[in-house]
C-alpha cells in the first residue's frame, strides 16, 4: 500500500511537469527535428507516352498561418470564402519539366509569383497541363506548356473551386470549360451576427434515416444561403490564348465531364432542397446531357435530397446512380440501377444492373449487364468485350467478370471470385491503354489481355505481369520481380507491345526512384528519377519484418526497427514503442497474411513512431491487429479479447529477441487505433503508458454504425458499451497522452470524443494529458503543430516509459 501511495505522488508529480492551460509551440529533440526539417522530394507526373517528366515541388507543411485563414464549413466542405477553393487544399510552389532519360530537370517559366499551385490536369494529347493558381482574392487558371516547359495565366481570379474541379479540358486541348464566379453573387451572411429569424427545424416522417456520424453540416438558413452562393457558377469557355466567353448560365455545378469524341457534356448540378444530416452530393440534384452550344439534350436524372436509404454498408440509393461516359465508344453514357432498391437485406439473384444510352439519347436505354453483388465499375474493351467488377463487404466477397456489351443475353461469365481480402489469390489490376478518343481502355493482344499485380506471398512480395487468355482463362507469366532486397512497384504499363513497364524501386535506404523496365528485352533499367535519400541519419537503422502467433494460432507481423547504433551481440533491453491499427476480417487464413515489405524505404513521416530509433527505442509498427469473426459471429464480438491477444503476442515475440524490457512498451495509434490504444490500456496491464491521437471513445455518440461495424446500438447495446473506452474510464490507471485537432471533421472521431473522455478520466483520477491542436483536422497539416505533437510524445515516453519508475511496475501487477 505505501508503494501504491509513493507512485501516486510521483505520478501526480510528474504530470505536473506539464501544466493544464495554454503553452506556446514547442520542438522536438534535435535528432526529431532534423528529420522533419528534410527537403520533401518532388511529386511526379508522367505522360503516357513515357515522354514528358513533370516535377511538382511543396513545403512537406503548411503553416499554422496557413490554417488560420478564413474558412466556413458547409454541406461537409470546408472553403476558404475569400479565395473560393477548398481551405485545406495542398498547394504546390514550383514546377520543373524534363524529358524522360534527361539527367537534369528544367525550371518552368513564366509562373506565377508566390506560387500556391493545384488542380493538375494533362490535356487529352498531353501536350499541356492546366492547374490553379490561389492569389490572396482567387484563383486563377493556368496552362503548362510540357515541351516548352513554360506557363502562362488564362483567367482572372475569379475561378471557383469551393465544389472542387474547376476546370476541364475540350477533346481538341484548345480550350477549357471553367467554373468562374457569377457577377450576381450576394455578399455572406456573417453567421456570428446574423439575427434569427426563428428556430431551426427537423422532422422525422417515420421514415429510417440512419445515416453516419457526417461532420461540417449545413445547421441552420443562414448555411443555405451561404452554401448557395459559394457553390453557384457560370461557366465559361477558356481557349488557350486566354479568350473566353460564357458558355452556361449560374447553377451550382458539382461535375464537369465531356464524352470521349467531345460533342456532349454531362453536367451535375446540386438544386434545393439541401439538407442538414448529409453532405451536398446527397442534395437534391440534377444529371442532364448538353451539346457544345450548352443546350440540355436530355435530362438523366432529377433526384430529391437522398437522406434515406437502408441499413447496412452495401446500402446504396433506390434512384439511377454513377452517370459516365463509356470509354471505347464516342458517346455513350451508361449508369447503374439498385435491382434491390438499394436494399442489402433483400434476397436478390443480382444486385445491380448497368444500363447505355447512345446519342442522340433520344431512343430507349438497354441493359448492358447485371451483378451478383454491389457493381463497381467497369473496364471497357471492345465493342464485344468488357470487364465488370463488383463487391460485398458481409463476406469480403468480389466478383470479376467478363461480358459481351453488345448482347445482353449471354450471361456474363465469372473469371475470379475471391475474398477481397485476401491478398495472396489477388490477380492483379488489367492493364489499360489510351484508345484514338484518348480513353483508357482494356489493353488486348488479340484474345489476350494483361495483367499487373502486387505478387504478396507466403515466401514475401514479387510483383508481376501475367498474360491472360479471357476465353479460356489461362494465365501465363510474363514478368516476375527477383527483388529480394528491394521493393518494385509495377506502376502502369507504357507499351505493352514493346514489353516497356514504368516501375519504382526503393529499399530501406534508397528513396524510391522510377525506371522504365522492359520485360521483353534483358537489358538495364532506365532511370527517370535520381532523387536522394534526405534522411541520413535512418541509414544505418535495422529493420526487419517479424512473424509471430497469437494464442488461437492466428499468424501475425509487425515492422520491427532497432534503435540507431545498437548493439544486437550485446542486446541492452530497451524500451519498445508498438504502433497498431485495428482491421476486421472473416477469416483467419486472410488475417494471417503477410502483406509488409521488409525492404520498404524507411520515411519518417509525422504520423510515424520510427522517429524514437533515434532516441534508443524499438520500434513495432504496423503490428497486426486483426480482428476476426468467422461465420455468424461479427469480428467486434470478442473485440477486447483479441485487441490484448495481438498486443500480448507482439510484445512476447519481441522479448523473445533480448531486445526490450517489457515492463518498459508504449502502445499508440492514430483514429481507430487510438481507440485501440485507450481499450488496451482499460482491460490490459502490457504497456507502460500510451499515445492516442484523434480517436473516439465512447461509441454511443456514433450509433448507427462505426469504422466496420453494421450494427447498430439498439441492436448490439453490449458490443457498443463493451468496446467503449469511455465506459470502462474507472479502470484505466496508466498514463496516457490523448492528442486531437480542435477541427477534426473525420466521421465520429469528434474533438469532443477526447475532452469528454479526458474529462472521465480526470474526474476518476486516471493519469492523462489532453493536448488540442488549433485549426487542426483529424491528420495534422502545420508544421508548429506537427513539431508540438512530436515534442509532447517524446516527452511522454521519456518520463513514463524509458525513465518509468520501477514501483510503477508492482501497481500494475496488482491491478
Amino acid at each position: 500500500m505505501k508503494k501504491m501511495t509513493n507512485y501516486a505522488l510521483l505520478l501526480l508529480l510528474s504530470l505536473g511537469v506539464f501544466a493544464q492551460g495554454g503553452l506556446g509551440y514547442q520542438e522536438p529533440p534535435k535528432e526529431i527535428k532534423d528529420l522533419i526539417d528534410a527537403p520533401l522530394a518532388p511529386s511526379v507526373r508522367i505522360d503516357t507516352k513515357g515522354e514528358n517528366v513533370i516535377l511538382l515541388y511543396r513545403n512537406a507543411y503548411k503553416t499554422i498561418a496557413e490554417l488560420s485563414e478564413e474558412e466556413l464549413r458547409l454541406g461537409g466542405l470546408r472553403i476558404n470564402p475569400v479565395t473560393n477553393i477548398g481551405s485545406r487544399t495542398t498547394f504546390y510552389n514550383n514546377i520543373k519539366v524534363k524529358k524522360a532519360f534527361d539527367q537534369n530537370a528544367k525550371q518552368v517559366s513564366g509562373l506565377p509569383e508566390n506560387p500556391r499551385l493545384a488542380y493538375f490536369s494533362w490535356s487529352p494529347d498531353e501536350s499541356m497541363m492546366a492547374f490553379t493558381h490561389t492569389t490572396a482574392t482567387g484563383v486563377e487558371i493556368w496552362v503548362l506548356d510540357a515541351n516548352k516547359g513554360s506557363a502562362k495565366k488564362l483567367t482572372n481570379a475569379g475561378a471557383n473551386a469551393n465544389l472542387g474541379w474547376p476546370m476541364t479540358w475540350f477533346a481538341d486541348s484548345k480550350a477549357l470549360l471553367v467554373k468562374m464566379l457569377p457577377d450576381d453573387r450576394q455578399p455572406l451572411i456573417n453567421t456570428q451576427t446574423a439575427v434569427p429569424t426563428g428556430p431551426t427545424v427537423s422532422v422525422s416522417s417515420g421514415e429510417k434515416a440512419q445515416n453516419r456520424t457526417y461532420q461540417d453540416l449545413l445547421k441552420n438558413p443562414v448555411d443555405e444561403k451561404n452554401f448557395e452562393q459559394l457553390a453557384r457558377s457560370e461557366i465559361h469557355k477558356v481557349n488557350l490564348d486566354g479568350t473566353s466567353a460564357k458558355w452556361m448560365d449560374t447553377g451550382m455545378y458539382r461535375g464537369l465531364d465531356f464524352s470521349p469524341d467531345g460533342k456532349y457534356v454531362l453536367l451535375t448540378q446540386v438544386k434545393r432542397p439541401f439538407s442538414y444530416l448529409v453532405p451536398y452530393y446527397r442534395f437534391a440534384s440534377q444529371t442532364a446531357i448538353y451539346d457544345l452550344n450548352g443546350k440540355q439534350i436530355k435530362m438523366l436524372l432529377d433526384r430529391s435530397v437522398d437522406e434515406v436509404r437502408p441499413k447496412g454498408f452495401m446500402s446504396t440509393t433506390d434512384q439511377p446512380r454513377g452517370f459516365n461516359w463509356r470509354a471505347d465508344k464516342p458517346s455513350t453514357i451508361v449508369w447503374t440501377v439498385a435491382l434491390d432498391e438499394g436494399d442489402p437485406a433483400k434476397e436478390m439473384e443480382y444486385r445491380d444492373e448497368v444500363f447505355e444510352l447512345n446519342a442522340p439519347f433520344n431512343g430507349k436505354e438497354r441493359s448492358v449487364v447485371k451483378t451478383k453483388n454491389r457493381f463497381s465499375g467497369i473496364t471497357w474493351g471492345t465493342d464485344k468485350l468488357a470487364i465488370a467488377y463488383d463487391y460485398w463487404f458481409d463476406n469480403r466477397n468480389t466478383k470479376t467478370y467478363t461480358f459481351d456489351p453488345s448482347d445482353n443475353s449471354v450471361e456474363a461469365k465469372i473469371i475470379f471470385d475471391r475474398n477481397y481480402q485476401d491478398a495472396y489469390s489477388n490477380p492483379g489490376n488489367f492493364v489499360t491503354s489510351k484508345n484514338k478518343l484518348n480513353q483508357y481502355v482494356l489493353t488486348m493482344d488479340g484474345g489476350n489481355a494483361y495483367l499487373m499485380g502486387d505478387g504478396f506471398t507466403k515466401e514475401g512480395q514479387f510483383p508481376f505481369v501475367d498474360q491472360m487468355n479471357l476465353e479460356s482463362g489461362k494465365t501465363t507469366r510474363l514478368y516476375q520481380s527477383a527483388y529480394t532486397d528491394k521493393v518494385e512497384d509495377l506502376v502502369d504499363a507504357m507499351d505493352m507491345s514493346k514489353g516497356e513497364i514504368l516501375v519504382r524501386i526503393e529499399s530501406p535506404t534508397e528513396y524510391p526512384n522510377y525506371y522504365l523496365r522492359n520485360i521483353k528485352k534483358k537489358v538495364a533499367l532506365k532511370p527517370i528519377t535520381q532523387f536522394k535519400n534526405p534522411f541520413k541519419a535512418m541509414q544505418d537503422v535495422e529493420k526487419e519484418v517479424i512473424s509471430y502467433k497469437r494464442d488461437d494460432g492466428v499468424e501475425l507481423t509487425g515492422t520491427l526497427y532497432l534503435p540507431v547504433g545498437y548493439d544486437k551481440e550485446k542486446k541492452e533491453k530497451m524500451p519498445m514503442i508498438m504502433w497498431a491499427y485495428p482491421v476486421e476480417y472473416k477469416d483467419k487464413a486472410s488475417a494471417g497474411q503477410n502483406t509488409t515489405n521488409p525492404n520498404e524505404f524507411i520515411y519518417p513521416w509525422y504520423g510515424s513512431p520510427v522517429f524514437w530509433v533515434t532516441r534508443g527505442y524499438v520500434v513495432l509498427d504496423d503490428a497486426a491487429f486483426p480482428i476476426i469473426g468467422e461465420g455468424d459471429e461479427q469480428p467486434n464480438d470478442t473485440f477486447r479479447k483479441q485487441l490484448v491477444a495481438n498486443a500480448k503476442a507482439g510484445i512476447d515475440a519481441v522479448d523473445e529477441m533480448g531486445y526490450i524490457d517489457r515492463n518498459r512498451v508504449a502502445v499508440g495509434g492514430h483514429s481507430y487505433g487510438a481507440f485501440m490504444v485507450a481499450n488496451l490500456l482499460s482491460h490490459s496491464d502490457l504497456f507502460a503508458a500510451g499515445i492516442a491521437r484523434s480517436g473516439a471513445y465512447n461509441r454511443t455518440l456514433t450509433p448507427f454504425g462505426f469504422q466496420r461495424e453494421e450494427r447498430s446500438y439498439w441492436e448490439a447495446p453490449e458490443v457498443y458499451n463493451t468496446m467503449s473506452p469511455f465506459m470502462h474510464a474507472d479502470k484505466m490507471k496508466t498514463p496516457l497522452l490523448l492528442v486531437h485537432g480542435e477541427a477534426d471533421n473525420n466521421s465520429g472521431t469528434y474533438p469532443m470524443q477526447s475532452e469528454r473522455y479526458f474529462n472521465a478520466l480526470k474526474g476518476l483520477g486516471g493519469p492523462a494529458r489532453l493536448v488540442m491542436l488549433p485549426k487542426e483536422s483529424h491528420g495534422y497539416r502545420a508544421k508548429e503543430s506537427i513539431m508540438h505533437v512530436l515534442w509532447e510524445q517524446d516527452q511522454w515516453l521519456e518520463e513514463h516509459v524509458k525513465n518509468r519508475d520501477p514501483m510503477e511496475t508492482t501497481v500494475q501487477m496488482d491491478k
